[in-house]
């Protein structure tokens, strides 16, 4: 049988490659579970009837059990076919296409998710563009990400990929790692105050999670926004 040489860091044909591990609590990407629901507590119950959360870079659709009962119609924008069709199993409107380039109207979305996907683009200012372009006047934008830094660079890379729950090796390219003065300057310039936080898997329920005593990992509060870190902002204008 042939041997498939390894994929460059950061290849989006990795996901098409792991495509069976989405869904699976303790596959490797375990840890987007986590951030997912972290990133849903951010998310508010819809206020109107008819209200839209475009969740770009959505993947399988892991955000979408957390969003059950909050009234939105979850929208889904990802490049990866084979990921959007398992999120459209789970009830996910999907929509192929690179985040950079929504194919989506000016202020559709009541709230956009971009759930750790600035660290996958090499484009950051055209992401964050159209994130902010979607987004009504007075809606939220919730994200997660991992910063530019040498802390991040060895805790994201070279140990958390080699963890259990930590991402599969070469998903990460610390080249498109997001720089956060930039990213609260660009989501300024679009009307959108970003305040952030730091996060981090909690450390007991992680060690629950290895021994096999917890089915899931909450995130808490980090005390630096050195490494991952969440952001939350309405748009004013």
């Amino acid at each position: 049988m042939a041997v498939r040489a390894p994929r460059a860091r950061n290849d989006p044909a990795q996901y098409d490659d792991l495509v069976g591990q989405w869904w699976l609590p303790r596959g490797d990407f375990a840890m987007l579970h986590w951030l997912a629901r972290a990133r849903a507590a951010l998310v508010p119950p819809a206020t109107r009837a008819g209200a839209v959360l475009v969740d770009l870079g959505c993947g399988a659709g892991l955000l979408a059990p957390h969003l059950a009962g909050k009234g939105y119609r979850h929208v889904g924008v990802d490049i990866t076919r084979s990921a959007l069709e398992r999120a459209a199993a789970h009830g996910v409107v999907a929509v192929r296409a690179d985040v950079a380039r929504v194919p989506l109207a000016d202020e559709t979305a009541d709230v956009v998710c971009a759930g750790e996907i600035l660290e996958h683009v090499t484009d950051h200012a055209a992401a964050i563009g159209e994130a902010c372009r979607v987004l009504r006047p007075g809606g939220l934008l919730v994200l997660d990400t991992i910063a530019n830094t040498r802390l991040a660079r060895l805790v994201a890379i070279a140990v958390a990929e080699r963890l259990p729950g930590g991402p599969p090796r070469g998903l990460h390219d610390h080249a498109l790692f997001v720089d956060r003065r930039e990213l609260v300057r660009l989501c300024g310039e679009h009307g959108v105050r970003l305040a952030l936080r730091g996060t981090r898997p909690s450390a007991a329920d992680l060690a629950r999670w290895l021994t096999g005593r917890q089915e899931g990992v909450r995130m808490v509060p980090a005390p630096t926004t050195a490494v991952l870190f969440q952001a939350i902002g309405r748009k004013t204008t």
